[in-house]
């Protein structure tokens, strides 16, 4: 990053007079200042701006730990100083003149040459400079890193689907012994590795387990209606009481209050995945090793395999309940929302990108797969999933601009800005239910170490490469 010498003094003592007035840090302020002032003697102009931005995390991270908050001290200080050093030109150290960085010596006559103009042999002319280092452009270090970081080996996806099928099928004839009164359907596995849509590696999977619920007994509740207030939930509730009463159906044995309760679903499966389940062996048939995972509150399976470690999502549905053919998920949600199912959007948001690419023959999905592998590969956008990542590119995606191969670059750099923009007013409407902000679970301190890795990304992209 480079800084104009008055701008990068500015945009420092600026910063130093602010965090001064507002946690009384004066003597670290001036010692800063003073060093800021006199890093461009030492180390120019590159050097002062790369100390100065290294100065500006340090006290960040002082002040955080150090000092409570006022209430003047917002975020929006933070991205004014990062939107200086984006606006700031980038400035490219000089490479020294051929002339200079090479000796040139002084041709001898050669004593058998005959006197007057002679043909120039041009295999034997002295090479005066060396050629220059070869620059990839963003768009070959966007293909480059596609090739290495998001491309997965087929034999690794087709044993991962081969184990997923397996595993799938073991556990339904568990289940089917286990609870025969509850009627199950098709565990079926899916998810983004299925749909071209995973990064990096497979070892991700999603296995729905749906629940058959009997017709006309069951409607939905928008979440809203509840007493949760939750945008993203619904409530499934049981009605016909008066024709069907209450244990006509094998799932009213989970109601609370008259709504089926994902709640004590998940305690029940959840127990019967840990305690009940012969994992050994069925490890032992399908040839790696199986257990459930007891850190998460989620339903999840670890697989290792000699080739490769694979995680099964075991997601408890109740698919298609209303004309909608919305998919809704028994979730560990917390507070009043405990016993509502989670709207799943995963499959309508895959389906929209299929269609859009389908429809011009589009780079969407790929943009996708190039932010998925670099949050994954940098700690510092860990907290941005899939579902940040495919709410940008669905918002770029409608826009009526170029998605072909050659502008990938562009429309790389673009989703950048969206997510920066984002992150500056905590907000990220959900693509398909604008009521739901995907940041609200963000906290102000994951918001701001995205922000900063993001700005450090538009301005150098290739380090986010």
């Amino acid at each position: 990053v480079g800084l104009s010498p008055n701008l990068d003094r500015q945009t420092m003592a600026e910063f130093s007079q602010k965090r001064g007035k507002r946690h009384g840090d004066e003597g670290l302020g001036s010692m800063v200042d003073f060093l800021l002032a006199n890093a461009r003697l030492v180390l120019g102009v590159g050097g002062a701006a790369v100390l100065g931005i290294a100065t500006l995390a340090v006290k960040r991270f002082i002040d955080r730990a150090t000092s409570p908050r006022d209430e003047d001290d917002t975020k929006g200080d933070s991205w004014k100083e990062l939107s200086l050093l984006k606006a700031t030109p980038h400035l490219q150290p000089r490479p020294p003149p051929a002339a200079l960085s090479q000796p040139v010596l002084p041709l001898a006559p050669s004593p058998s040459a005959p006197e007057g103009p002679a043909e120039t042999d041009p295999e034997v002319t002295p090479q005066l400079s060396s050629p220059a280092p070869l620059c990839l452009t963003l768009q070959e270090r966007l293909l480059a890193f596609e090739r290495d970081r998001v491309t997965i080996p087929a034999a690794q996806v087709a044993l991962a689907k081969q184990l997923a099928g397996d595993i799938a099928l073991e556990l339904q004839a568990y289940f089917r012994s286990k609870f025969p009164e509850l009627p199950f359907g098709a565990f079926v596995p899916g998810g983004p590795l299925y749909d071209g849509l995973q990064a990096g590696a497979a070892d991700h999977v999603r296995l729905l387990v749906p629940l058959v619920l009997e017709p006309g007994l069951w409607s939905l509740v928008p979440g809203v209606d509840t007493v949760a207030r939750d945008p993203r939930c619904w409530a499934v509730r049981r009605t016909q009481l008066e024709f069907c009463p209450r244990g006509s159906s094998p799932w009213d044995r989970f109601l609370v209050g008259g709504y089926l309760s994902s709640r004590i679903l998940l305690e029940l499966l959840r127990k019967a995945l840990a305690a009940s389940v012969n994992w050994p062996a069925i490890g032992s048939l399908l040839g790696c090793l199986i257990w459930p995972s007891m850190a998460s509150e989620e339903l999840l399976l670890e697989v290792q395999h000699e080739r490769l470690e694979l995680t099964v999502a075991v997601l408890v549905a109740v698919p298609g309940a209303d004309a909608d053919d919305r998919l809704l998920l028994a979730w560990p949600l917390e507070g009043l929302a405990g016993n509502l199912w989670l709207q799943d959007l995963y499959p309508v948001e895959a389906a929209r990108l299929r269609a859009l690419d389908d429809h011009d023959a589009g780079t969407r999905r790929r943009l996708l797969l190039l932010l998925c592998a670099v949050c994954r590969g940098c700690s510092a956008l860990g907290h941005l999933g899939r579902g940040h990542l495919t709410q940008v590119v669905l918002r770029l995606g409608e826009d009526n601009v170029d998605w072909t191969e050659a502008a990938l670059g562009e429309r790389f750099l673009q989703a950048l800005e969206l997510l920066i923009g984002s992150l500056e007013q905590a907000s990220l409407p959900c693509h398909f239910n604008p009521s739901v902000n995907l940041f609200s679970s963000l906290r102000e301190e994951e918001i701001d170490d995205i922000g900063y890795a993001l700005y450090s990304g538009l301005q150098e992209p290739e380090g986010l490469l």
